[in-house]
């Protein structure tokens, strides 16, 4: 092999090890990633059961029920609709209704959203991007002063 030859296999060799490791990256990349969903968005996406996302909105009232074993189910609602949520463990210390939240999960098979996270708002003036973004678009979203 002449000098030429192989400083030209070592750059393909080099450029094929990128192109691995990128590809690999982006394959990761994107088995984590979890789309952004308002309950009234899930009528026209095509979400399949296990399919894990975010499903934010206001934590409608009069729907929150604790069980036995920290286990409590509520419903997201986007004053259009609303998705029935189960969760297992323990919720932000401002988890209330009518606050803004966003869980994370998959739909079962029954059609009940099971979440393995909740994210509360943090304090009086906060809503979640995502949540405040979409139910600006329903028109729903008031800003308060300081926004």
């Amino acid at each position: 092999m002449t000098r030429k030859q192989k400083r030209f296999a070592v750059i393909l060799g080099g450029l094929a090890f990128l192109g691995a490791a990128t590809g690999l990256t982006f394959y990761a990349l994107g088995q984590k990633a979890s789309y952004f969903y308002m309950p009234a968005d899930l009528a026209s996406a095509d979400v399949q059961p296990g399919q894990r996302i975010r499903l934010g909105g206001l934590v409608e009232d009069g729907t929150i029920v604790r069980g036995a074993d920290a286990s409590v189910s509520f419903a997201v609602t986007d004053h259009e609709s609303s998705v029935k949520v189960s969760y297992k463990g323990v919720l932000p210390d401002l988890f209330r209704e009518g606050q803004g939240v966003i869980t994370e999960g998959s739909f079962g098979a029954d059609g009940m959203f099971i979440a393995d996270s909740v994210l509360a708002k943090h304090d009086e003036r906060y809503m979640p991007k995502e949540v405040a973004e979409g139910l600006k678009e329903k028109g729903v979203w008031v800003e308060s002063e300081g926004d």
